[in-house]
């Protein structure tokens, strides 16, 4: 049962009373082990999401369950809408930009061009959080939607959930938000999700929703939006998704000029800016906080080969139960990707050298003091010693995504209107670089400046040596899987 369901978080919540009790109790005595970092909302939230994360359900159950469409109520504008598929151009620029990436032998699916679905979301003033939407049409809602955003800026959003969970419908309630401190029309893209599209299809479908903002097909309900005038933004997966977005246009610009779309010949263009919230940058997951964090965090470090090259550690897959969708067949050791992909720039952005970072357009990196905070605050680093305007900051104690789940907490609201102000000042021109991290101290009470190339000690030739080892661990277990399932096969 969906925990969307009253009875079933009820239901969920009842199981967990003992982990609440002891989590109080801990707390309460000041023998938490997150003592002074987090008050008790934020560590019971981070309880009970770890909790769940345990849970081994078929991978698909999980991903439907996160698609389930919760209908559009309260102080929301939700314009559903299609984008028609493209040439095969445009998958044929997504794969010139891997080829001219790849330093190896690195393999990939070869996806198709799609029909896009999104949905334009915008603020919707003057109603309760339960008043129903109007009976309107699509076009009818998008009109009543740009009424209330009047801003000549458009936000492209990415959702996150890891490339294989959530949806547009699960992120409208932030989005939304952002759409209200911002003024723009947000466009949501319902991406393709893994195991059953594995990379580089979503990004595919991100190129072809960012070209169809800047050149509408026929159909399209908007206007064409200038590039210094759209902000790509995203959460986790989405966020990695927003950076290699814009990867792929600037290393597709280094080669090529156009790219045709929808039968004319269109340039590439560099949006104003890109908003990331707890980004993703290191599918290897192989940072030192990662488990460093842990206990801040609901995330589980995954598992890892031993420094002992005297233990050999056997690779395993993500302990799903099994079902239609996963394993895959035949079989990858990561859910997204082949595993020789891993450390490519364009699965993980934290793979890219300062040097492509070049004539980027500013770039922000919130984070929290969470598991993924050294692959936020090392990318910050890269793209601020390639000259780019960066703005990035971490907030002390503070979980994956805290802005998401806590949207109702002094942390989460600060989070948003330098996320939202960032935008703003994207689309202006006006981002200001100092090339510092801003870190925000528990409460609120301190925040100061740490210059970005200290804010993590971890060396670009440790990213490296700690990506290619997790990839080649990875990579040799997933040919000892597909060995295994090519034997069964024949049997």
């Amino acid at each position: 049962m969906s925990l969307r369901e009253p009875l079933g978080l009820l239901k969920a919540l009842l199981v967990r009373i003992p982990l609440i009790l002891k989590t109080i109790l801990l707390h309460s005595i000041q023998m938490s082990p997150v003592k002074g970092k987090q008050d008790l909302h934020t560590e019971l939230t981070v309880a009970i999401i770890r909790s769940f994360m345990k849970t081994k359900s078929p991978l698909g159950k999980i991903q439907k369950q996160g698609i389930r469409d919760p209908g559009v109520k309260g102080p929301m504008w939700v314009s559903k809408v299609t984008l028609p598929q493209p040439e095969l151009d445009v998958r044929d620029a997504v794969l010139r930009a891997i080829e001219d990436l790849k330093t190896g032998n690195e393999t990939y699916d070869i996806p198709e061009t799609i029909a896009v679905e999104g949905e334009w979301t915008g603020y919707r003033a003057g109603v309760g959080k339960k008043t129903p939407e109007p009976d309107l049409s699509e076009e009818e809602k998008y009109h009543k939607l740009r009424e209330e955003s009047p801003s000549d800026m458009t936000i492209l959003y990415f959702h996150g959930g890891a490339y294989f969970l959530l949806d547009p419908c699960s992120h409208r309630v932030p989005v939304a938000h952002l759409s209200h401190l911002t003024g723009a029309p947000v466009f949501s893209v319902r991406y393709r999700l893994a195991p059953q599209n594995p990379f580089p299809a979503a990004l595919v479908d991100a190129l072809t929703a960012y070209l169809s903002l800047l050149h509408p097909p026929p159909g399209s309900l908007h206007k064409p939006v200038p590039a210094n005038k759209i902000v790509f933004a995203g959460d986790s997966a989405g966020g990695n998704l927003s950076l290699v977005l814009l990867q792929t246009l600037l290393t597709l610009d280094r080669a090529s000029h156009t790219i045709r779309f929808h039968g004319k010949d269109v340039p590439i263009e560099l949006p104003a800016g890109v908003a990331t919230m707890s980004p993703w940058c290191d599918v290897t997951r192989s940072m030192p906080s990662i488990s460093g964090n842990a206990h801040l965090d609901y995330l589980e470090p995954p598992a890892v080969p031993s420094d002992d090259p005297a233990v050999k550690t056997e690779f395993s897959r993500l302990p799903f139960t099994p079902d239609d969708i996963w394993p895959a067949s035949p079989p990858r050791a990561d859910i997204y990707c082949n595993a020789s992909m891993l450390s490519h720039p364009l699965v993980s952005p934290l793979a890219a050298p300062a040097d492509l970072w070049k004539n980027a357009p500013p770039i922000l990196i919130s984070t929290g003091e969470e598991g993924l905070a050294d692959e936020g605050l090392i990318l910050a680093r890269r793209v601020y010693q390639a000259g780019v305007p960066l703005v990035a900051e971490m907030f002390e104690g503070m979980p994956h995504c805290h802005g998401l789940l806590m949207m109702d907490r002094p942390a989460s609201r600060r989070l948003f209107e330098s996320f939202a102000g960032f935008c703003r000042d994207a689309a202006a021109g006006r981002v200001v670089s100092t090339g510092n991290l801003t870190w925000v101290g528990f409460k609120l009470k301190l925040s100061m400046g740490i210059p970005i190339e200290k804010a993590c000690e971890v060396s670009d030739e440790q990213v490296e040596a700690l990506m290619q080892k997790i990839t080649a661990w990875k990579l040799e277990g997933e040919i000892e899987l597909q060995k295994q399932w090519r034997a069964t096969a024949r049997l």
